[in-house]
């Protein structure tokens, strides 16, 4: 069905007439400051929607969106806690041997995930299992190598000697698998909050 546009001013009309008006403006020093600062706040504006809307489906623009803005990781009392980010799942601030990584947290996976820079970055020693190593992910089944990382930290959890996997299948993705999940205390969602409990929760300062 055509719109129909008949009650509509035609825009060979309104844009002179903008034009006019903002021409104006500007001939004006306080008008036209008002207007140079109002047009600069609707294009932010814009820039921040757009790329927050497209965070929501990208999850490596996620990454860098939770950069830019408080990640929405605490510690309240014995518990740390993470607030769901824009795409719908929740990312730690991790610590490993003075690196800081944001990892995602998924439940689903059996074991933690690291890509191959991280590994790298943390200077992890990772070796060729004898048997090899085979993951299912959305790219597919991958071969991925074995690392164990000394000392883990999130918010007032440590975590020492935890088992991951490493492959350049990854992407640039790492995940918080079921295998650190299980050491804690407890861990659960309640809306958009998930709460880590550790058995021995460590004093943290700036967390």
């Amino acid at each position: 069905m055509i719109p129909d546009l008949a009650g509509l001013p035609p825009l060979y009309i309104l844009i002179p007439l903008a034009l006019i008006a903002l021409a104006i403006a500007r001939r004006i020093p306080v008008i036209g400051t008002l207007v140079s600062i109002a047009s600069w706040i609707v294009l932010i504006g814009l820039v921040v929607t757009l790329f927050t809307q497209r965070a929501q489906l990208d999850p490596y623009l996620g990454k860098v969106a939770g950069l830019l803005r408080s990640d929405g990781q605490t510690v309240v009392g014995k518990e740390t806690r993470l607030r769901m980010a824009d795409d719908g799942h929740f990312w730690a601030r991790v610590t490993i041997n003075g690196v800081e990584r944001r990892m995602l947290v998924d439940s689903g996976a059996t074991v933690t995930a690291m890509s191959a820079d991280t590994a790298a970055a943390v200077g992890l020693a990772v070796e060729t299992p004898l048997v090899p190593v085979l993951l299912s992910t959305a790219n597919g089944t991958v071969r991925a190598r074995t690392a164990t990382v000394p000392e883990l930290t999130i918010g007032n959890i440590v975590a020492r000697d935890v088992a991951v996997v490493v492959s350049p299948n990854f992407g640039n993705v790492d995940v918080i698998g079921m295998n650190l999940l299980s050491r804690l205390a407890s861990w659960r969602v309640e809306g958009r909050t998930m709460i880590l409990v550790p058995h021995h929760p460590q004093a943290v300062t700036g967390a």
